[in-house]
């Protein structure tokens, strides 16, 4: 559990240089997709009933997309920048199904950094097993931010 663990800040504006990549590899399973649904209290047919799936043009179960920009959001948070970050905007667009048991391969890539607006624009592109690409997007970072030390400051957490 991460709640009451501090954790180091990620990577600090001037620390990152366009180019720099990362790549991170998730297989789809149901615990994750169970635990969105029941998290959300979503119950579209097309997430989980093969026989309402079977009759569309999918023809089995999806990916909620909301999880595949679950896993790029968890990415920034944990990687690149790190924890710390934060999007202030993003654009994703969902080329093709993903289905459940798949493994997507994600890459991001920082195309542009704006030291005076302590922003960078990250790209991800995400492929199926099949070299299919089933997700590209553009996000707006904020990473974090240098904190001030403290000597002789006490803070509670809420």
């Amino acid at each position: 559990m991460l709640l009451g663990k501090k954790r180091k800040p990620g990577r600090k504006i001037e620390d990152m240089t366009i180019g720099e990549k990362l790549t991170l590899t998730e297989k789809i399973e149901d615990n994750e997709l169970l635990l969105y649904l029941g998290l959300t209290n979503d119950a579209n047919p097309l997430y989980i009933q093969h026989d309402y799936a079977s009759q569309t043009p999918f023809k089995k179960p999806i990916v909620p997309s909301i999880m595949l920009t679950g896993i790029i959001t968890s990415a920034v948070s944990k990687y690149l920048p790190g924890p710390g970050s934060h999007i202030v905007e993003q654009s994703i667009q969902f080329h093709k199904p993903v289905y459940h048991y798949a493994t997507v391969r994600f890459l991001f890539e920082v195309k542009e950094i704006d030291l005076k607006a302590h922003s960078v624009i990250i790209e991800v592109t995400a492929d199926n097993e099949d070299d299919e690409r089933v997700v590209t997007g553009r996000i707006n970072v904020c990473p974090p931010h240098r904190l001030e030390k403290m000597n002789s400051h006490a803070l509670e957490n809420f």
